[in-house]
């Protein structure tokens, strides 16, 4: 079963951030816990941990700008 990375919300009015590194490659095995990507938010970056252990799968783009709860990678 996977577990899907979703673009959070690090703040009440966050409503998208931009997806500034990816910090693990396509295909990386991860542990939870591990720095996951970086992200832009409010003119703060952020470093994301994973939320589970596993293959990841990267889906989303870096420099791209998201919305709260879209899909950015899944944890296999």
């Amino acid at each position: 079963m996977s577990t899907d990375v979703l673009m959070p919300k690090l703040g009440f009015s966050m409503n998208e951030g931009t997806l500034v590194e990816w910090l693990a490659a396509d295909g990386a095995a991860i542990s939870e816990g591990q720095p996951l990507y970086a992200l832009e938010s409010d003119k703060s970056v952020q470093e994301i941990e994973a939320p589970a252990s596993g293959t990841l799968k990267i889906i989303a783009s870096v420099g791209e700008v998201y919305p709260v709860g879209e899909l950015l990678a899944q944890i296999g």
